[in-house]
């Protein structure tokens, strides 16, 4: 059967191990795994959205509400913008496939950094688009700028802060790059982990209802999996001029989020003191993960996330030191895909990261005592 030929050249994206498949695999107690490969809240949600979600469970046969009314009030509320700026979507990817299916075919050009969120090719290939990548892994406004002015773009993607890697843009090189790009230019601004680099540095702090009013060709994008911890129920957001967000909807299917979806995430955004306390304890746990680096000498990335890149010297392999660390129970990401030799790890809670960088420890001195004897 013949296809789409675009697709030939579209990879398919590899979500992080579940816990189910390590315990079909590996025999391994699912009460022993840790699972610090998906970027999860591990603190779980919020009691209010758990009480909620409890209460629904008579309406399923319903189908939820299409204009997802009080989920844009809220979101409204807490951005300082109207509905009409606002397009809820199936996790904040549907939105980031909304907008490039929506200004991209064979003849566009997308513009990213080199090492970032793996579905904005994807999505730009499904359509045929070429890709243009920055030569820094990391963000590099000046490359930016250069790469734009020579080839132009019909899509920007700036991930802020950045995944895998977890760095992040300062908001004002940020706004200088926008206002040199043409209007007739998307600039997608994934906020996925906005909230964590907020939390951190104050000059991180994209503001939506600021991109939107001064720059009408921007999207901001937010999600309720990280920060608010229904990476289950996914819900994601977009927030951009009238204008984008109606040609947008054209491509939204109907019920695109479902009743306890939306109760849940409602329920979240009344709950900003949890939120709060998680992205603490998160940036409070991450220092185990910095100390632990420093002291074995491994190159590591300052993080605004709520996980933390560890590059590993030439004489460790990232694929291996992942597999061994699954074999114990162990699930993190491998960043091999993404042409690195390194390993990205959720900060998880602080019993599951004691045991995480005992294993680490355990597997990084086991395959060096391999080495020597080969």
């Amino acid at each position: 059967m013949k296809f789409n030929q675009v697709l030939d050249n579209v990879k398919t994206y590899e979500a992080g191990k579940p816990i189910e498949l390590v315990v079909r695999e590996y025999g391994i107690n699912p009460c022993d795994i840790i699972k610090l490969a998906s970027n999860e809240n591990p603190y779980g949600t919020s009691p209010l959205v758990t009480q909620k979600i409890q209460s629904l469970s008579k309406n399923m046969f319903m189908y939820p509400d299409d204009s997802m009314f009080e989920l844009k009030e809220a979101l409204g509320e807490k951005y300082q913008v109207a509905s009409n700026n606002i397009i809820i979507g199936s996790g904040s990817d549907q939105i980031l496939e909304f907008c490039v299916h929506a200004k991209c075919n064979e003849k566009s050009t997308i513009l990213m950094t080199k090492t970032t969120f793996a579905m904005y090719e994807i999505y730009g290939k499904q359509t045929g688009a070429t890709i243009i990548k920055t030569e820094d892994d990391e963000h590099n406004i000046e490359q930016f700028k250069a790469l734009y002015k020579q080839h132009g773009a019909d899509v920007i993607f700036l991930c802020l802060p950045n995944n895998p890697l977890g760095e992040c843009l300062d908001k004002e090189e940020v706004y200088e790059f926008l206002k040199e790009v043409d209007e007739n230019t998307l600039v997608v601004i994934d906020g996925a982990y906005m909230e964590y680099a907020a939390y951190k540095d104050e000059k991180k702090r994209i503001v939506a209802s600021d991109i939107i009013h001064t720059f009408p060709n921007a999207i901001y994008t937010g999600t309720f999996s990280k920060a608010y911890a229904l990476g289950g129920m996914r819900v994601g957001y977009g927030i951009a001029h009238p204008d984008i967000i109606k040609t947008l909807y054209k491509l939204r299917p109907p019920f695109n989020i479902s009743t306890l979806s939306l109760a849940a995430a409602i329920e979240a955004l009344k709950d900003e003191a949890f939120v709060n306390e998680c992205i603490a304890k998160n940036f409070e746990e991450m220092v185990k993960y910095e100390t632990y680096a420093q002291t074995k000498g491994l190159e590591y990335i300052k993080s605004y996330t709520n996980f933390i890149t560890l590059k590993l010297p030439a004489d460790y392999i990232s694929a291996q030191v992942a597999q061994e660390l699954l074999e114990r129970g162990i699930i993190i990401r491998d960043l091999t895909g993404y042409g690195l030799n390194a390993i990205r790890i959720t900060i998880g809670r602080e019993d599951q990261n004691s045991i995480v960088i005992e294993k680490l420890d355990e597997v990084l001195e086991s395959l060096k005592t391999v080495k020597v004897y080969d």
